[in-house]
């Protein structure tokens, strides 16, 4: 990160205390034990009720609630439309305002959940002519060649390069942090959604090189992006750390006792190709919690992914996040006994932990991912079972 940024996150941090007078920070409840509820997991007030029930009565302390996708929305929004899962309109009742008011009934927090980048998903353009894929084409990605980044089955994203899409984005979410009695705002895809299909693989197709990037980048640098590579990703990967810095920015200034966390790669290198840098947003005090996104089969390789980030000492917490429905072995019990032991490792090592997701461990509405039929709901069983069972076994840590 250039000096520059590194100033202007300072100039934000003084801002916002300056604007709230706030000098106890975010409130965290720790140590966090924490899951991911994705859109696909509810449907009704019913469903969203029953998924806060469940989550607290597992022993989660907290729940990362998705309320954003694609650029729709799962609650009233000033800016976006309603989500097409809800059928496009106002399903009747608001899901994030029930999910906080049930969350805060059981004593959990709860953090709305939202994809920072993705704009639309799916291989058929949107019907709404108010989603932002017709709205703002320009704000999307567009190749070296001139043609926009095409549709598929994976995501097309907003160009963080531009500073009207940085604002606009720090809005969406001043918008929720205004509105809504939320414990944090949660970040999913924070960074450059760029692996296949999003770019095919040995295509050579570079994102973003529409011509008003290119005029700010040879603005702030004298290069234009082939000249230097390193250069190039580097000012990308700046875009991506001064839109994290704005919105740490707005919700101290909106609602300073909320706390901005972020999901990452675990692996650096491999983040850094994403144009993220989780390290330095610990650096420079612009994320609150960090959690990462640990997802391997072997608890050795869980727990040397850990390492690097405890190596460096930092106030903020950091959070190993495991997916549970990831692990694939005959043994459905051993399955669930894998996780146990990366959540021990998650606590031996950080205190914290949060589970992906939700759908691995309950009946859902997500009907692709989780199919409803009687063997899925017996391996969830199987898998609820295991780490109801630990969870409850765990010591009062707090």
């Amino acid at each position: 990160m250039s000096r520059r940024i590194a100033m202007t996150s300072l100039l934000y941090a003084a801002t916002a205390s300056l604007l709230t007078g706030c000098a106890t920070g975010p409130r965290i409840n720790e140590p966090v034990r924490a899951i991911w509820v994705t859109r696909f997991d509810y449907k009704t007030a019913g469903d969203v009720e029953q998924i806060i029930d469940n989550c607290a009565d597992a022993g989660f302390n907290a729940v990362l609630f998705q309320a954003r996708g694609n650029g729709t929305a799962f609650y009233e929004s000033n800016y976006e439309p309603w989500a097409i899962e809800l059928g496009g309109e106002n399903p009747g009742f608001d899901p994030l305002e029930l999910a906080c008011d049930k969350a805060h009934e059981r004593g959990v927090d709860l953090h709305a959940y939202v994809n920072v980048m993705p704009a639309w998903r799916g291989a058929a353009p949107p019907e709404n002519p108010e989603q932002l894929y017709h709205k703002h084409p320009e704000w999307f990605w567009y190749d070296q060649n001139g043609d926009r980044q095409k549709l598929s089955r994976f995501y097309v994203s907003l160009n963080p390069c531009l500073p009207e899409v940085r604002e606009y984005i720090v809005n969406v979410f001043a918008d929720i942090a205004s509105h809504y009695d939320i414990d944090g705002l949660h970040l999913d895809y924070i960074r450059f959604p760029n692996e296949p299909p999003a770019v095919p693989k040995g295509s050579g197709l570079d994102y973003p090189r529409d011509e008003r990037t290119l005029n700010l980048y040879k603005e702030e640098t004298g290069l234009t992006p082939d000249e230097n590579q390193e250069a190039w990703d580097r000012w990308r990967t700046d875009q991506v750390t001064k839109l994290v810095a704005d919105i740490h920015a707005m919700l101290r200034s909106t609602r300073p006792q909320a706390a901005l966390s972020a999901a990452v790669s675990s692996v650096r290198k491999q983040a850094l190709h994403h144009f993220q840098d989780g390290r330095r947003w610990m650096d420079d005090g612009i994320i609150d919690i960090l959690i990462l996104m640990n997802y391997t089969d072997e608890p050795k390789t869980f727990a040397n992914w850990i390492d690097p980030w405890i190596a460096v000492e930092s106030e903020t917490p950091l959070v190993p996040g495991l997916w549970f429905g990831r692990h694939k072995t005959n043994s459905i019990k051993r399955a669930a006994g894998v996780v146990k032991e990366q959540i021990e490792i998650a606590r031996e090592k950080t205190g914290n932990f949060c589970v992906f997701a939700y759908s691995s461990l309950f009946d859902s509405s997500d009907e692709e991912l989780s199919k409803q039929n009687e063997r899925e709901s017996g391996v969830r069983k199987i898998r609820r079972d295991v780490l109801l069972e630990y969870l409850q076994s765990l010591p009062d840590e707090k």
